[in-house]
């Protein structure tokens, strides 16, 4: 079998600016509900789409706003947008998903949790990580978890990380602890990009490996003296923005493997939603329902 798993807020954000705006007949704006009940329904529609789990962040700030102030906040999100993550979630159960509503963890820690769950099972051939946010490459296993770009129709197993970020799966949070992530409020080392980081990586692998002084690396860097020192002056920083950047995988997740199997959506719940969204022709394109 073939594990799909999915990032929710992801994919609502996706809707939210790629979808055409739409008001239902209370005048709500509802259209990347809309637009992301689209694309899940085509989703299900693929024969391989068997089990499949979706995570949604609930609550935008969690255990790691503790540990960093500047950690990415609900501050700045669209009020049309944010108002719509009930309505998603509704629609995500309401089609039979297995849906998980993140408050102290990330939509990003429950996928991990999910996937390394999954993957440790005989049944399964491949779990895929529905998601090009660069946070969940470092999920990536061999060719058994991969990340799957849907929009692109990108599969990235192991060699297809390194050859996208230069570095492997397990320098990811490394990787983006040296050169940030605006989206989640990391704001990386001085100096560093995406090119040093990648190169330096590629032959140290971890943060703790790096020399202090650039006259003991072993590999040519352009800009090697200011990068180390920067790097020596914040180092300390660099290892929290590591541990904000390392997604969990030891989220309490109650469904298991068997849970997350599609079994057709809620007839009364579907017909419902899609009337209050006024999306009239969905529930005609589902293929299967449990009644």
């Amino acid at each position: 079998m073939f594990v799909h798993l999915l990032d929710g807020t992801y994919e609502l954000f996706r809707s939210y600016y790629g979808a055409p705006s739409s008001t239902n007949s209370a005048g709500i704006e509802v259209g990347a509900t809309r637009g992301l009940m689209r694309s899940l329904v085509a989703l299900l529609r693929e024969p391989d789409v068997t089990h499949i789990g979706i995570a949604f962040d609930t609550v935008i700030e969690s255990f790691r706003n503790k540990l960093f102030d500047g950690y990415k906040t609900g501050e700045g999100i669209d009020p049309l947008l944010f108002a719509q993550f009930p309505l998603a979630e509704r629609a995500c159960e309401a089609l039979g998903i297995c849906t998980w509503r993140m408050i102290e963890f990330e939509a990003d820690d429950a996928v991990a949790t999910a996937a390394v769950r999954a993957a440790k099972d005989a049944r399964v051939k491949q779990v895929r990580i529905c998601t090009p946010d660069k946070d969940l490459a470092q999920c990536v296993e061999g060719d058994r978890i991969v990340t799957v770009d849907r929009m692109r129709d990108r599969v990235y197993d192991e060699d297809g990380v390194k050859e996208k970020f230069g570095v492997s799966p397990a320098s990811i949070p490394d990787y983006l602890a040296l050169v940030g992530d605006t989206a989640d409020g990391i704001p990386g080392v001085p100096r560093w990009g995406e090119k040093s980081a990648s190169t330096v990586l590629a032959r140290y692998e971890h943060l703790e490996k790096i020399p202090d002084d650039a006259a003991a690396w072993d590999i040519k860097v352009r800009g090697a003296g200011a990068l180390a020192a920067e790097l020596a002056s914040h180092r300390t920083e660099a290892l929290l923005y590591r541990t904000l950047a390392t997604v969990r995988t030891d989220v309490p997740l109650a469904e298991s493997l068997d849970d997350l199997e599609w079994r057709g959506a809620d007839r009364a719940a579907l017909t419902a939603l899609c009337e209050e969204l006024g999306e009239k022709s969905l529930p005609t394109r589902v293929t299967r329902y449990r009644d």
